[in-house]
């Protein structure tokens, strides 16, 4: 008898199946002694639509709202519907005697597996596999201790739960305000109340009004001091600043005291998802869902770190032992900082960092014992690493010491400060690069108390008060830690969302409502705009998956609160004018022509839900340069076939010319982007002419 194992994507499928020495390929699974692995898609089950339900929902009706299903119903979807069958034929095969379950350790991963057993109605047994990393070691340990399926139920019935709320809540509400005011609307739990947000802030920017004030700065002695009064070292009254500067200079400033403050500042804990994300924007301007990508090549293909998906900073403590594995696996990267940690045995001195009780699904994310081969990665793979493993590091170094020195002075009454930074230890920061004359020294310690020092060159610096930043997405990424909104696994997708829905756009890397943000804000429910509402779902949804809530409560009240949001929706007199109306007609229906921006460029569609037109407006960007400016050019298709055009340089090339030769680091690019595609081939020739494909 055999096992049939579950992976959720082709690419781990193969992994897990050399390590456990399957080695007969057939195109959906591969099969050995003792396993057959298989693998999904992603998700092959969907919940079912409005359509499946009744035809009648095919039709955008308002009348018809709610759609609220007595039991919502799976189906496979259709893209993916081959994998699905190839998966039942096995389940049937008279030699399977069990399912191993080896979908991402999570509450998605457990709902993709769940979803296919419920649809193919198993009733063998059921193991469930759950490890944070995929090397061959993490594998073969996690195979030798199995745990039941019956103990990951509450996380499927939260799973379950979540869906369900999105899909009654986002199709609902979105249905209602699309069919209302006649413009694709989209809102849901998750979504709305990071949209507020982000106008919220654009609101306190917009009422802002600046204010002028002044500071003043003074040399006493060999220091640059600041006038301050009660902690506050700004003036709004230009009189009363001059009066100070007229009546301080020249003078003679007495130190007063001198305060001595010696400070500790503990090592960082180790990146969760969410923190991560958020020091990738700040330093290389990377996306949420940039990182997240990246950090899945290398959790998946190098197998360089651990699970990405992860809401913990802390390890537990039968990982202790493998933290000189894991200094191995570094050392070819990082050999000036490892090779000092390795004499001292691998001892971790931020002992804190080990603590059971505050990791849930996963621990936090660190490097793994795999060699590391920095040849291998792209330039976005090392920068990511890098931020994991030097976090990683610091765990093993002690704390950064330093002493703060505060000198107050005194002069004609008024009170001046300076202050200095000594380093005494760099501790940790050493992993940073930090310098060991890294300190701000200017010769305070040289100064005597009670001392008499001439005040010289005071300057009053005329300065306004600034409103506060746009929100970049380390920012937005913060404020949905801080509120509960998402998981680490969903908020990548949510941001994007707002963007594909044009109610946010980046400019220079911040986020700015647009008109058409800024009026469904309006039109939406208080109750969905609140942080507080997904939040409570949220803490919900984490009860069931531990067993301590009912999941048929939270979806009576979901229920509920669904039609609550769409009878609001209905009798509201608020309205509505689409932002991007332009004063073209369609040429099928005679209604006005609406302008979007996708990625493919600026198209114009019709206004009317009913009517399918649509149009490019600009002509097509292709990822061919132009020879002579290196602008990209545009893609045409005429008699002759497919052509390029640059309209800068009127350069015009035909589609086969200049064909380019694939270097071996374009080559491994190629094979990252395309092997992991089902239904194309990974032979260099496949994807060679896949990618030629895609530019074209």
């Amino acid at each position: 008898m055999k096992s049939l194992v579950l992976a959720e994507k082709p690419s781990v499928a193969r992994e897990i199946a050399r390590v456990l020495g399957c080695n007969q390929k057939h195109k959906s699974y591969i099969e050995g002694s003792q396993y057959i692995v298989t693998w999904a898609l992603g998700h092959l089950i969907e919940l079912k639509m409005p359509e499946h339900y009744d035809t009648k929902y095919k039709q955008w009706n308002l009348e018809d709202l709610p759609i609220i299903p007595q039991k919502m119903g799976l189906k496979v979807m259709k893209q993916t519907n081959h994998q699905f069958r190839a998966i039942e034929a096995l389940a049937k095969r008279k030699d399977i005697n069990e399912c191993i379950i080896a979908t991402d350790a999570g509450r998605e991963g457990e709902l993709v597996a769940r979803w296919i057993l419920e649809k193919l109605h198993w009733n063998k047994p059921l193991k469930r596999l759950w490890i944070s990393s995929q090397t061959d070691k993490a594998i073969k340990e996690g195979f030798k201790r199995l745990w039941p399926g019956k103990q990951f139920d509450n996380l499927y019935h939260s799973a379950v739960c979540r869906a369900e709320a999105d899909w009654l809540i986002g199709l609902n509400v979105t249905r209602a305000l699309t069919t209302k005011y006649k413009d694709p609307l989209s809102a849901g739990r998750v979504q709305t109340p990071t949209l507020s947000m982000i106008l919220d802030r654009d609101q306190q920017i917009q009422k802002f009004v600046p204010k002028e004030y002044w500071t003043i700065r003074a040399e006493i002695g060999p220091l640059t001091t600041d006038w301050e009064r009660d902690n506050e070292k700004r003036m709004f009254d230009k009189t009363k600043a001059d009066a100070i500067i007229a009546k301080i200079e020249g003078k003679k400033a007495t130190l007063e005291r001198i305060e001595r403050k010696k400070k500790s500042e503990i090592q960082p804990l180790p990146y969760d998802l969410t923190e991560l994300q958020r020091d990738a924007n700040k330093r290389f301007g990377f996306s949420a869902k940039k990182t997240l990508t990246v950090l899945q090549r290398l959790y998946e293909q190098y197998k360089l770190v651990t699970y990405p998906r992860t809401d913990s900073k802390y390890l537990t403590t039968d990982m202790i032992g493998t933290m000189t594995d894991r200094l191995q696996g570094m050392l070819s990267g990082y050999k000036e900082e490892v090779r000092p940690l390795l004499a001292n045995n691998g001892n971790i001195l931020a002992k804190r960092v080990f603590n059971n009780e505050k990791v849930t699904d996963h621990h936090a994310i660190i490097p793994t014992e795999e060699r590391l081969n920095l040849g291998e990665l792209d330039n976005d793979e090392r920068k990511l690493y890098d931020l994991i493993a030097r976090r990683f590091l610091t765990l093993f170094l002690p704390p950064y010491e330093y002493e703060t020195i505060h000198a107050i002075f005194k002069v004609e009454g008024e009170i001046f400060t300076a202050k200095e930074t000594n380093v005494l230890d760099l501790g940790y920061k050493k992993v940073f690069g930090k310098d060991d004359n890294d300190s701000t020294t200017i010769g305070l310690q040289k100064m005597a108390q009670g001392k008499e020092y001439t005040v010289k060159n005071s300057t009053l610096n005329q300065k306004w008060t600034e409103p506060p930043l746009r929100y970049s997405e380390a920012d937005v990424l913060a404020q949905m830690e801080k509120f509960g909104l998402g998981t680490p696994a969903t908020r990548a997708e949510i941001i994007e969302r707002l963007v594909e829905t044009e109610v946010v756009e980046r400019q220079n890397g911040r986020f700015m409502p647009t008109k058409k943000g800024k009026q469904l804000i309006d039109l939406v429910n208080d109750e969905l705009k609140s942080p507080e509402l997904t939040a409570k779902w949220e803490q919900e949804l984490e009860k069931i998956s531990k067993g301590t809530a009912d999941p048929k409560v939270f979806s009576q009240n979901i229920r509920r609160q669904t039609e609550q949001l769409v009878s609001e929706i209905k009798g509201s007199d608020k309205s509505y004018r689409a932002h991007n109306i332009t004063g073209s007609k369609c040429p099928e229906c005679n209604e006005f022509l609406k302008e979007r921006n996708t990625k493919e460029g600026k198209i114009l569609v019709c206004s009317s839900p009913t009517c399918s037109f649509r149009k490019r407006k600009d002509p097509k960007l292709s990822n061919r340069r132009c020879p002579q400016c290196h602008k990209k050019m545009e893609v045409h298709e005429g008699k002759a076939g497919v052509y390029f055009q640059c309209r800068r340089c009127n350069v015009v090339e035909k589609a086969e010319e200049r064909k380019k030769a694939v270097n071996k680091r374009e080559e491994r690019k190629l094979v990252q982007k395309y092997s992991q595609k089902e239904d194309f081939g990974t032979s260099l020739g496949d994807l060679l002419k896949q990618a030629l494909q895609d530019n074209d």
